[in-house]
């Protein structure tokens, strides 16, 4: 089944012919950070391993090193030291907008992880104040046409948000269907915490997958996992505290739309597009 993913914020990318949750490339990309990696430095050996790996340690003085990342991808370029200082000057006389030629050197899918590599990278987030977001780690990072339901999104962002109630707020990304408005905090492995590109690329992968399923399954099916909730445990929960406390009125709004848009990710997402700090979620 051929199922065409529309992006409606952020950067379109290129998919597998076979499975489009599987992004594989973009055409414009960040580049967040650039490094050095020169013998001596800790943990150099371990760094370099992927490149003797694949015959490419061919520069005995080390690399310059450039990092590349999109919303749903990213690369590390492996080049020379003169190659990398050059592009740091240029950038900096330039206000940001130099290029560098990627051939001179070797590019890796991904930012590399293991031994050395997790503590040479800092923590990166897409959305960074020193480019206008709100705060370091909290945006939107991009948004998907639903298929099945007009005019609804998965929308992936990053926010701050505690894993239990009163708990210590961290940095985490996830997304959320405005289809079925299912709080990703009651569906396990769906919240993530926001350490970098790779937490982002997993939460679109699952937000891609959510867009799968309903077109597979439809909505509402047992076997999707697009199952809006209808407001069924709001009702049960007005029913008691009418009963509990002698009162008419509901203590909850009666659908999933309505509680979503006053405390639910709804809420998060709003602020967000109105360049709003939301308030710690779930704290």
């Amino acid at each position: 089944m051929s199922i065409t993913i529309r992006n409606t914020y952020g950067t379109p990318h290129n998919v597998s012919q076979t499975n489009p949750a599987h992004v594989t490339s973009c055409d414009r990309y960040r580049l967040p950070l650039t490094g050095f990696l020169v013998p001596g430095n800790p943990g150099y050996e371990d760094m370099t391993a992927m490149l003797r790996d694949n015959d490419h340690d061919t520069r005995p003085d080390g690399y310059g090193l450039i990092f590349l990342e999109s919303e749903e991808f990213s690369a590390t370029y492996f080049g020379s030291i003169e190659q990398v200082q050059q592009y740091q000057q240029e950038n900096q006389e330039s206000g940001g907008r130099a290029t560098f030629d990627a051939s001179q050197g070797v590019m890796y899918a991904q930012w590399p992880h293991g031994k050395g590599w997790d503590t040479f990278l800092p923590r990166v987030f897409w959305n960074q104040a020193a480019r206008g977001a709100i705060a370091d780690g909290i945006g939107l990072v991009t948004a998907f046409a639903h298929t099945d339901a007009p005019g609804a999104e998965v929308v992936v962002y990053e926010f701050e948000g505690a894993w239990s109630r009163d708990g210590e707020p961290k940095q985490m990304v996830t997304y959320h269907c405005t289809a079925c408005h299912q709080d990703t905090f009651h569906d396990s492995g769906h919240v993530h915490e926001n350490n970098g590109p790779h937490d982002r690329r997993w939460a679109a992968r699952q937000a891609r997958q959510h867009i799968i399923s309903a077109s597979r399954h439809g909505i509402g099916d047992r076997n999707s996992s697009c199952r809006p909730r209808d407001g069924e445990m709001l009702r049960i929960v007005n029913a008691v505290a009418r009963e509990k406390w002698g009162t008419t009125g509901n203590a909850l709004p009666d659908t999933e739309e309505a509680y979503c848009a006053i405390q639910g990710p709804c809420s998060i997402i709003r602020e967000l597009r109105a360049g709003v700090r939301p308030p710690v979620y779930r704290a």
